[in-house]
């Protein structure tokens, strides 16, 4: 599965530039390179910007992949390595995000005149993926560079776990609520609804990482 993976991954970030080539000669000179929260185009430009926004996105999503899947040999964690696989099936994730939001933005532009960009659609999928990091969070090592690296998680393996569990769960059930609300509710409130729900996601985990190192740390002094 890794070594199809490892193979895989460079057909989804190629994905985006060949189906801009594919659609090239139907592009008109202007297209829409940026939208509002009501995914109405508000800037215009070359389609030849298009080349660019998606190389860079191309470009980014190799070096995560790359960072994400080679971190274990930097993190002076001894059981970093454990984390090897969970690592791959992370940036692999990362990466078809990536190429989901930059084929949806091609489309977008391709078809400005009569399509909006779909704002509900990349709420919608930022949810998702944060499902799917969740679903590989609750067993995630100790590490340096993924997960809730807090100074008080790395110093406690007990901290990490139990941060980590209640990270997984929150963020997979949150993000797959987030997906599914942000899909029906208005501009404006998809919108809020998500910005509060990252907020929560967020918080949620670290405000309990630190509550837990206060209670360890008390019980460890009486």
């Amino acid at each position: 599965m890794n070594t199809l993976l490892k193979r895989l991954v460079w057909l989804v970030i190629a994905a985006p530039l060949l189906f801009l080539l594919v659609i090239w000669k139907q592009l008109p000179d202007q297209v829409a390179t940026h939208f509002d929260l009501h995914g109405q185009a508000d800037k215009y430009g070359s389609r030849d910007q298009l080349w660019i926004s998606t190389g860079v996105i191309a470009l980014m999503s190799i070096l995560v992949f790359l960072l994400i899947t080679n971190v274990y040999r930097l993190d002076p964690k001894k059981r970093a390595a454990e984390n090897r696989d969970r690592l791959l099936r992370m940036a692999f994730s990362t990466v078809v995000f990536l190429a989901v939001v930059s084929s949806t933005v091609i489309y977008a532009s391709w078809k400005s005149g009569g399509v909006r960009f779909n704002i509900h659609f990349l709420f919608s999928a930022i949810g998702l993926f944060w499902a799917v990091l969740g679903n590989y969070m609750h067993n995630l090592r100790p590490n340096y560079f993924a997960g809730f690296r807090l100074p008080w998680t790395l110093e406690s393996e007990e901290n990490w776990r139990l941060t980590h569990q209640l990270a997984g769960k929150l963020w997979f059930a949150g993000g797959l609520i987030l997906a599914a609300l942000c899909a029906f509710l208005p501009d404006m409130v998809a919108a809020f609804t998500f910005f509060a729900g990252a907020l929560i996601l967020v918080t949620i985990p670290i405000v309990y990482s630190y509550r837990l190192y206060r209670s360890q740390a008390k019980g460890a002094g009486t």
